[in-house]
């Protein structure tokens, strides 16, 4: 069950990210304005962590000094305030779907990011490194051909609402090229930012151990950071307004259960498996999002979506085999040196 649980944390990760694209989606398109969003979002979530982490650790405590202070700040605005707000406003130009999709770009964007902090090696020698090399394009290779390439209908839900819905979907497809081209442009640097925040936490959290008053801190940090950014680009003081709908809905989910509890287990995981464990589960969050959209809404599949489902459920497994062949071939290593060592103190004695 110890060795078990990450794979469900992270499997919730998913599932909760999966519900962001679908309520922020819905928000939005309501007429919610991308960068109040992003300010709501974050203020919810740290009015919601804050008293949990200085209860928890209360008994804890880590010095901080202004260049550890100054460090948080910056990974919160290059990591989360630019990425979230990038993210949404990409989303005024594409779908819930789209964006589920192009995150899936963030295992390789991690990998390249991280290889370059000298945090991951690649050994092409070795299968292991062969597996998490080819899963890696075959996760974003999926989700480029899940996103883009249609194909036949396949209607397991032959209902008026599946034509009206495919419909529509046509309709969000028929856009202009130059705003999918300038939509995906933004999801692409909202997700490269989002590979830094998850490669930056390594050494940040060595440096403050504290997971939960960190994630706290970097909310309230990014909030702060997204109202002055937000105060710059909205000038219709209407737009601030929120009532009891789905923009309240939205922002509260994404705020409370997104940014605050699961950041806060992101970086649990991040501790344990790393950042690029932690990324190439992202695909799964493309999945569900299909998932609950025939589910809720009776969104038809093409034969494209259901190849690209193959091509990224083969990515995934090949990462995860190379990533634990991997960690077993470290773990024999370092267990041969601790072997050595002992054997070489036992003789000098």
């Amino acid at each position: 069950m110890e060795r078990n649980k990450v794979y469900a944390i992270v499997f919730f990760i998913q599932c909760v990210y999966a519900g962001m694209a679908l309520f922020s989606k819905a928000a939005i398109s309501k007429g919610m304005n991308p960068y109040v969003f992003v300010v709501y979002r974050q203020a919810f979530a740290t009015t919601a962590l804050a008293p949990f982490a200085l209860l928890v650790e209360r008994n804890k405590s880590c010095p901080m000094s202004f260049t550890l202070l100054f460090k948080i700040f910056l990974v919160s605005l290059f990591g989360i305030t630019l990425s979230l707000n990038l993210y949404y406003y990409a989303m005024t130009y594409t779908s819930a779907t789209y964006a589920a999709a192009t995150t899936n770009m963030i295992p390789s964007i991690t990998f390249i990011i991280a290889f370059i902090f000298g945090l991951e090696t690649i050994n092409i020698k070795k299968w292991n490194g062969v597996a998490k090399i080819m899963g890696t394009v075959m996760g974003v290779c999926g989700a480029l051909v899940f996103a883009f390439v249609k194909g036949p209908t396949l209607n397991f839900f032959k209902t008026n609402q599946n034509i009206k819905n495919n419909n529509n979907n046509n309709d969000i497809n028929s856009k202009g090229d130059h705003e999918w081209v300038k939509g995906s442009l933004l999801m692409l640097l909202a997700n490269t930012a989002w590979s830094f925040w998850l490669v930056i936490q390594v050494p940040i959290v060595k440096q403050y151990p504290m997971k939960l008053r960190l994630t706290a801190l970097q909310c309230l940090l990014s909030c702060l950071q997204s109202t002055v950014f937000a105060v710059a680009m909205v000038r219709d003081v209407s737009d601030w307004k929120i009532g009891w709908d789905i923009h309240l809905l939205s922002v509260a989910y994404c705020g409370v259960v997104v940014t605050g509890i699961t950041y806060w287990l992101q970086v649990w995981v991040i501790e344990k498996r790393g950042p690029v464990f932690t990324a190439i589960f992202t695909p799964l969050a493309l999945l569900l999002t299909a998932i609950f959209s025939a589910l809720l809404w009776n969104e038809i599949f093409h034969l494209g979506s259901v190849c690209g489902v193959l091509l990224l459920v083969g990515g995934l497994y090949g990462v995860l085999w190379g990533k634990s062949k991997e960690i077993k071939l470290e773990t024999i290593q370092q267990k041969t040196e601790e072997t050595k060592e002992l054997e070489s103190i036992t003789t000098t004695n």
